[in-house]
């Protein structure tokens, strides 16, 4: 299961909003740096308002939603590059994730330490930054050493990923994120082999206040922190309260729906911030629907029909045959795989088949 991994500076909320996210307590959350020691791990479900039309359409109680994991880090300080605050570990904690989610304090509170003294969110997110692409630089340079000897000795492999190393080591240089160099798709999975910090996708969460959620796109902190994911990552920023969310956990759905409103909020920042993930990854959803159950099933965009398969049981991939697939749009529309059939809108798909988001399947393979 992909990960991603909640970084920041102390204080901002990560282990606030990693309980929110999982809906648990696990997670220590206290007022001073360093609460958080050894990564916290939960699996969170990934809302999905298809899941209940399906259920309806395939009459079934069980319905298992697509899943990913979240790792709360303890929060990174200026120097953890050098191993001030313990950064060697946790820079080594981010090494292990898939993305990132970025926590930016966007919130006043005086009863909140804030470990540089006051409330920048762009001095802070550049502070984490410049951590993790100076343990790229070192990384880095220590790689293009073994890699010039073995280069020196006519390994083909060893010159590919030198050039694409020496083309990188300057981009860094500039306090560039490895993420936004220009390189070719080929040299981009060269880059994978680095294993770099600032190479991984990254989402911003601006952490406002509760009362602040509603109106958090006129807040200038969060303005700033938009503008910065754009120009200088090209990311997505969500906005989040995380001790709203955090008040959610022990709420029913419906109860959530009710507290959010007070606040003028349609839907849960947190899911808004799931969904965000699920997509930096690159995931997307494929469906089955029957009376056993239905479920959602996690792809890699792009994924053919036998690898999809796959993802339900080895046994799929191997003797794939074929796919009916029906797009869950015309399924709502029609209210059964009989009539979508009768429609024209269930097809026989082969192996060159490249699943789409909200594709409903069933699988035809030899034993």
């Amino acid at each position: 299961m992909l990960q991603a991994g909640i970084i920041g500076l102390p204080n901002v909320g990560k282990s606030t909003l990693f309980n929110a996210l999982t809906r648990t307590h696990k997670a220590e959350s206290a007022n001073y740096p360093f609460c958080t020691i050894d990564p916290n791990v939960g699996v969170v479900t990934v809302p999905d308002d298809r899941l209940a039309v399906l259920r309806e359409i395939a009459k079934t109680d069980v319905v298992i939603p697509a899943a990913i994991e979240f790792v709360d880090i303890a929060g990174l300080v200026a120097g953890a590059s050098r191993g001030e605050g313990l950064g060697n570990q946790f820079l080594s904690n981010i090494r292990e994730v898939d993305a990132i989610v970025h926590v930016v304090r966007c919130f006043e509170d005086e009863n909140i330490l804030h470990s540089m003294g006051s409330v920048d969110p762009i001095r802070d997110i550049e502070t984490i930054n410049t951590e993790l692409i100076l343990a790229d630089i070192a990384s880095l340079e220590k790689r293009i050493e073994k890699l010039r000897k073995k280069a020196r000795g006519n390994d083909a492999e060893a010159k590919t990923q030198l050039a694409v190393a020496e083309k990188l080591l300057p981009h860094l240089n500039a306090t560039k994120p490895a993420i936004t160099a220009e390189l070719t798709d080929d040299e981009r999975r060269a880059m994978k082999e680095f294993f770099l910090l600032s190479a991984k996708p990254i989402l911003y969460a601006a952490n406002v206040a509760e009362d602040d959620l509603a109106r958090a796109s006129e807040d200038p902190h969060v303005r700033r922190v938009e503008e910065y994911a754009r120009e200088h990552h090209g990311a997505e920023c969500v906005h989040v309260s995380a001790r709203l969310e955090a008040e959610l956990v022990d709420l029913s759905a419906e109860e959530a729906r009710e507290f959010l409103s007070g606040y003028g909020v349609e839907d849960s920042g947190v899911n808004v911030l799931i969904r965000g993930v699920y997509r930096l990854l690159g995931l997307v959803t494929y469906f089955t629907a029957g009376e056993k159950e239905v479920r959602a099933w996690t792809i890699t965009l792009g994924m053919k029909a036998p690898q999809a398969a796959g993802v339900i049981h080895t046994d799929f991939e191997a003797g794939f045959i074929k796919a009916e697939v029906v797009s869950y749009e015309h399924l709502k529309d029609l209210g059964s795989l009989a009539a979508a059939r009768d429609a024209g809108k269930a097809r026989l798909e082969g192996k060159d088949y490249v699943f789409q988001d909200g594709d409903v399947a069933l699988f035809r393979f030899a034993n």
